[in-house]
């Protein structure tokens, strides 16, 4: 099926209440994730076109968004960004700029379209954060890597 586990590896050390810390974050992420495809969809996107503006609009360096970096953000193949840029192209979600100093490359600039949807997502999904922050907090975190 997989690989086998080293005899060697430290399980014992892993608590009861680690277990539970970990499960409760992977379901409130997972929680998340289907609240933010269920507004993207409520609204006419795919939830992959709302991520990419997302990134787009969000992205966290001082300079344009290239397709590669859309790529790492959505952390999907250079081909498959490239072809979901099509897609937000030919929807009037984002357009296209030349670099002016490498013509070979391109970066993302989103539309006023893509500037109203992504609003409109946006406050309601820093509505559910609000909502399921609390939740979060209240997870056990390790400190110093143990507990």
């Amino acid at each position: 099926m997989g690989e086998e586990i080293p005899p060697n590896l430290p399980c014992s050390t892993i608590s009861r209440e680690d277990y539970r810390a970990l499960s409760e974050f992977r379901y409130l992420l997972r929680r998340f994730l289907e609240f933010s495809q269920q507004a993207a969809r409520g609204v006419g996107l795919q939830p992959r076109q709302h991520q990419a503006m997302l990134a787009i609009k969000g992205f966290p360096e001082d300079r344009p968004v290239t397709v590669g970096d859309l790529a790492e953000r959505l952390r999907i193949r250079h081909h498959s960004a490239v072809e979901l840029v099509d897609r937000l192209c030919e929807a009037d979600l984002v357009v296209r700029k030349p670099d002016p100093e490498d013509q070979r490359r391109v970066f993302l600039v989103l539309t006023a379209r893509a500037d109203a949807y992504l609003a409109k997502l946006s406050h309601t999904h820093l509505d559910e954060l609000s909502r399921i922050g609390p939740l979060l907090k209240r997870i056990p975190v390790r400190e110093g890597g143990k507990r």
